[in-house]
């Protein structure tokens, strides 16, 4: 594993790395400045700082400081750029078809703005009712990434599940599809692990 972009590869193929409490540095990404990747007793620092520096940061707890609020904040002031939050990371292989009628939109929307401040090749649809919103767009190391928003009449009648089980069908040459996801949007994570994407971990992204 050399880059980011194999490592993502591994976690969609279902290939997760040794629970050996290794912190394994390697270069930054396209997309971001730095990214945290972390799993069960492994992880990933991808930013350009020498490995040195993250040995002794992480020695006192391999398995906690990765993505510990401390050694965040270290980062930041050494790279010059601020963490995001802690998300949840899930991935879902293509599906068959859509499952949902969706229309092909352009928008100004909030959510929209953030996809297209985060990611590249922003494609948006709606539901016909305009109660659904669906962004794909490629992120972090070129990754197809979505995301949803299901207007506040409209929830709690599964359209949030059938969004994102729809853009499973909506990605380009049949590549996976990754989630990032607040841990205390409990709905979203739900909606989600019910469509059959599959957490793999938990990362903080360093903006590009």
């Amino acid at each position: 594993m050399t880059l980011l972009p194999d490592l993502l590869d591994r976690l969609a193929a279902g290939d997760d790395p040794p629970a050996d409490r290794s912190v394994i540095v390697l270069p930054a990404p396209s997309g971001a400045r730095a990214v945290v990747v972390g799993g069960s007793a492994w992880h990933v620092v991808a930013a350009d700082v020498d490995p040195s520096w993250v040995a002794g940061q992480v020695a006192p707890d391999p398995l906690a400081l990765p993505l510990g609020a401390r050694f965040l904040a270290a980062l930041a002031d050494r790279i010059g750029v601020e963490p995001g939050v802690v998300d949840a990371v899930l991935v879902a292989p293509p599906a068959a078809g859509p499952g949902l009628d969706l229309v092909p939109a352009e928008l100004d929307h909030p959510r929209v703005a953030r996809a297209l401040l985060h990611r590249t090749d922003v494609r948006i649809w709606t539901t016909p009712d305009g109660c659904g919103l669906l962004t794909l767009g490629r992120g972090v190391a070129g990754r197809w990434e979505v995301s949803v928003e299901v207007d506040a009449a409209a929830r709690g009648r599964g359209l949030g599940t059938a969004l994102v089980a729809a853009a499973r069908w909506l990605v380009p040459g049949g590549a996976p599809l990754w989630a990032q996801v607040a841990p205390a949007n409990t709905a979203s994570l739900r909606a989600f692990l019910a469509a059959g994407y599959r957490p793999v971990g938990a990362e903080s992204l360093f903006g590009a």
